[in-house]
C-alpha cells in the first residue's frame, strides 16, 4: 500500500544537508539509490537532482519502521522524516559532499515503487550500458543519471550566463515564429500541413534570419534568442534534424563590435561552466586560415602547414614529377614517427579518394620517407623547414606535374586537401602527440571593408582566398 504525499513538504534536498545541519529536524524526498541490509541496520542511499544523502533505519529505534524499510528496493520514490546527525568518523564518506552526516529516519513514506530498471541510474552507463538504444528506450532512467543531470543543469547555468550578459547590453529576447511559409534557405525544409488550407503546409524555420531582419528594420536595435532551428539534412556529425543556436542581430554595426558582443558573450558562458576565456580571442584572415591549415575553423592543437618549395630546385621537381606552379606543403604530426608500408598504402589512397571528390585536386600525399630515398639531403631540408625533431610524422603534399598552368580553384583545393589530411592524419595517430588545446581562432573576410573596395555581401560571407 502506498503512502500519500498530503501537505508534507520537504525542508531540504539531499544534497544540500552538510555538517552544520546536525540536530536538525527535516524532512527529505527523493529516489532510493542503493539499499544495504545489515540485518539491524538499513542503509539507503536517497537521491536527488542536488546530490545522495544517507538514511539509517535502526530497529532498536522502531522495529516497524525497520521492518518498512526492509521493502524498499532501487527506485522507489520516498519521503523521510528525521534527525541529521553526525558520522563516526571512521564511517564519513569523503567522495561526496554529505558524507560527514547522515539521517537517522524516524518516519518513512513510500510514495511510489518501482519494477527492476533494466539498469540502475547508479551506474556508470559506459561501463554498464552496452548498447545506447537501451538508453534512449528507457531515457527517463537514463536523464537520473548524475552525470546526465549534471549535463543539463550546466546548459541551464550557460544559457542563462547568456541571458543575462546579452540583457545587460541592452538586447532584448525576441521569440519568432515556428510555423511560417517556406524561404530559400541552405537545405531542405520540414512541412507541417494545414488542416484549414488542405493542400498547403507550413515550413519549420532553418533559422530565424527573416524575422530578425524584420526586427532591425522595426526599430528593436538590439535582438537576440536561444531558439530551435529545423533542417532536413542528412545526419552529419555535427548535423541533426534540430538544433539549438544563439541567434542575434544589431543595427549599425561594425566588424569589431560583433566580436566584442560575441566574446562577451561567449566568455560569460565558460564562466558558467568554470572556465575564465582571455579576451580578445585570437584572430586571422581567411587567408591565412587557409594556407596554414586548409580550413576556416582551423584547429590550433596541431602545428601549422608549410609550404616548402623554397628548398627545392629545378633537378627535384623534375625527378619527383611535381609542379614547380603549385604549392608544396608539409604537413607535421608530433611523436607520432614513421609509417609502415601499409600506413604509407593507405596515405596515397587517401590522395586518390581525395581526386575522385574534387575535380581540383591534382597532388598526391607522400611518406617522407619515399623522398628520404631518392633525394636525402633534399628530405632533410623538409624537415628543417618544418622545424620537425626526429620523431615526427612529415606528410608532405605536392601537385603532379600536368604540363598545365593551374587555376585559382587548383591552387585553393591544394591547401583543402593538405588541411583535410592534416587533420585525418592527426585523429590516426592521436594517442601518440600531444594536445595543446589552443581552441579555435576567429576567422576574419581577407576584404578590409573599411577600405576602398566596395562593401559586397559575398566577401563578408564567403571571403574569397588570395593566391
Amino acid at each position: 500500500m502506498l503512502d500519500f504525499l498530503g501537505d508534507l513538504r520537504r525542508t531540504h534536498t539531499c544534497g544540500q544537508l552538510r555538517l552544520a545541519d546536525a540536530g536538525s529536524q527535516v524532512i527529505l524526498m527523493g529516489w532510493v539509490n542503493r539499499r544495504r541490509d545489515l540485518g539491524n541496520l538499513i542503509f539507503i542511499d536517497l537521491r536527488d537532482r542536488t546530490g545522495i544523502l544517507q538514511i539509517v533505519f535502526d530497529i532498536s529505534a522502531s522495529g516497524e519502521l525497520h521492518d518498512k524499510a526492509s521493502t524498499l528496493r532501487s527506485e522507489y520514490v520516498v519521503a523521510v522524516i528525521g534527525k541529521v546527525t553526525q558520522r563516526d568518523t571512521a564511517t564519513v564518506n569523503k567522495n561526496i559532499p554529505t558524507g560527514e552526516v547522515e539521517v537517522r529516519a524516524e518516519q518513512l513514506l513510500i510514495l511510489n515503487e518501482s519494477k527492476t530498471p533494466p539498469f540502475s541510474p547508479a551506474d556508470d552507463a559506459s561501463s554498464t550500458i552496452a548498447n545506447e538504444e537501451m538508453r534512449l528506450k528507457y531515457r527517463y532512467l537514463d536523464l537520473r543519471r548524475p552525470a546526465m543531470q549534471a549535463n543539463i543543469e550546466l546548459r541551464h547555468k550557460v544559457a542563462l550566463a547568456i541571458r543575462n550578459y546579452l540583457a545587460s547590453l541592452g538586447f532584448f529576447e525576441i521569440e519568432t515564429p515556428f510555423m511560417t511559409r517556406s524561404t530559400p534557405e541552405g537545405a531542405r525544409d520540414y512541412l507541417v500541413p494545414s488542416r484549414v488550407y488542405p493542400g498547403q503546409f507550413y515550413a519549420l524555420p532553418q533559422s530565424p534570419q527573416l524575422f530578425k531582419q524584420i526586427l532591425m528594420i522595426s526599430g528593436f536595435d538590439k535582438y537576440f534568442q536561444i531558439v530551435r532551428c529545423f533542417r532536413d539534412e542528412d545526419l552529419r556529425a555535427d548535423r541533426q534534424p534540430e538544433f539549438t543556436q544563439i541567434d542575434l542581430e544589431m543595427t549599425f554595426p561594425q566588424q569589431g563590435r560583433v566580436f566584442e558582443v560575441v566574446e562577451g558573450f561567449l566568455t560569460a558562458a565558460f564562466k558558467a561552466a568554470g572556465h575564465d576565456l582571455k579576451t580578445p580571442f585570437p584572430r586571422m584572415t581567411y587567408d591565412d586560415a587557409i594556407k596554414q591549415y586548409g580550413i576556416d575553423k582551423p584547429d590550433l592543437r596541431l602545428p601549422t602547414m608549410v609550404d616548402v618549395r623554397s628548398v627545392f630546385d629545378s633537378m627535384d621537381y623534375d625527378e619527383l614529377k611535381i609542379s614547380a606552379k603549385m604549392p608544396v606543403l608539409a604537413i607535421r604530426i608530433p611523436n607520432s614517427g614513421k609509417l609502415s608500408d601499409k600506413e604509407s598504402k593507405e596515405l596515397r589512397a587517401m590522395a586518390d579518394l581525395r581526386a575522385q571528390k574534387d575535380k581540383n585536386f591534382l597532388g598526391t600525399f607522400y611518406d617522407l620517407k619515399q623522398i628520404e630515398k631518392k633525394r636525402q639531403e633534399l628530405a632533410a631540408k623538409i624537415r628543417q623547414a618544418c622545424g620537425a625533431a626526429d620523431e615526427d610524422l612529415i606528410v608532405p603534399i605536392a601537385a603532379i606535374e600536368k604540363g598545365i598552368e593551374p587555376s585559382r580553384n587548383q591552387t585553393t583545393a591544394q591547401y583543402t586537401a593538405a588541411g583535410a589530411i592534416r587533420l585525418e592524419v592527426a585523429q590516426k595517430f592521436a594517442d601518440r602527440h600531444p594536445e595543446q588545446g589552443k581552441g579555435t581562432p576567429v576567422v576574419v573576410p581577407t576584404a578590409d571593408v573599411r577600405g576602398d573596395e566596395p562593401n559586397r555581401i559575398d566577401k563578408l560571407l564567403r571571403p574569397p582566398i588570395q593566391i
